[in-house]
């Protein structure tokens, strides 16, 4: 199978009640880690990259690793750019092969955030990409974008029927109280919140900030209509870690094989934990 658009790998998650599992990965050792994961558990995977990754790796190096592990597995695989805000960016990364893409206007004006969207969208409607769009403000760090917490805002129900209808986005990322990296205390996820976001619209719905929520928290909030779950500072941490414990027991290592092995498998732990709440193991037959 080659690489599909994740719109309606998410539909169907939206369907019955269950969360795609989004991960950002920033080196090959990453990405074969997740598709194991899948594998392994027979789950639909979106593999995800941020702008910074993009620049770090190449877009085209990113895509024909991907279009590699969905050929070689047959499993529904999507590749997603995650919160970009730059339309060449975006462009650029179609071109190479990405299924997915999510333009971030959300530090925008209302308007300004329909108006980028709905150019991304004239683009991506025509070659079958799906578009993710951001409607408030999620709090914390993903890469060079930085949400104070006194600048995060939590979506308008009201809000995000009306941004749908006017761009014909294909899937939400609403801001619900989920933050990017990881938590410093409990979060504050506005259940109600997503429960009505999710009656208002007919879209399916992203969780961003997915790194460190409590396992009865995700749940709940899949439950409600949250499709996608993202995932990246507990993926680098896993990743990092592994890699430390390696020089701690030998500081002489120099074989990159005998840190990144030990590295890949830490994510690909945790990718299945992951996936096992989202509810997706198993759920790859559901996208033919």
């Amino acid at each position: 199978m080659s690489l599909i658009s994740s719109t309606e790998m998410l539909q169907i998650a939206r369907k019955n009640k269950y969360a795609v599992g989004a991960f950002n990965v920033h080196t090959l050792e990453m990405l074969q880690a997740v598709v194991e994961a899948a594998v392994e558990t027979n789950s639909p995977l979106i593999i995800q990259s941020t702008v910074g990754t993009v620049k770090h790796l190449g877009p085209d190096y990113i895509a024909a690793a991907a279009k590699v592990a969905a050929d070689r597995t047959g499993l529904p695989i999507a590749l997603h750019l995650d919160h970009c805000t730059d339309f060449d960016t975006i462009v650029q990364c179609i071109r190479a092969g990405y299924t997915s893409v999510m333009i971030d206007a959300s530090m925008f004006a209302f308007e300004e955030n329909v108006e980028r969207t709905l150019k991304v969208m004239e683009l991506a409607r025509a070659v079958g990409v799906n578009v993710e769009a951001e409607l408030g403000k999620v709090g914390g760090v993903e890469d060079d974008i930085v949400v104070a917490d006194h600048e995060a805002m939590l979506a308008d129900p009201e809000d995000c029927k009306l941004f749908v209808e006017r761009t014909g986005v294909l899937t939400l990322a609403p801001a619900i109280g989920t933050a990017h990296g990881i938590y410093k205390g409990e979060p504050n996820i506005d259940f109600d919140r997503i429960a009505k976001i999710a009656e208002t619209v007919d879209v399916p719905l992203v969780l961003h900030g997915g790194s460190g929520i409590p396992a009865e928290q995700v749940k709940k909030a899949v439950a409600l209509g949250m499709s996608k779950m993202n995932v990246a500072t507990e993926l680098r941490i896993a990743f990092s870690n592994a890699i430390k414990d390696v020089f701690a027991a030998n500081p002489e290592e120099n074989d990159p094989r005998k840190y990144m092995v030990p590295a890949k498998e830490a994510v690909k732990r945790l990718a299945i934990e992951k996936m096992e709440l989202c509810g997706c193991i198993g759920k790859a037959s559901d996208v033919k």
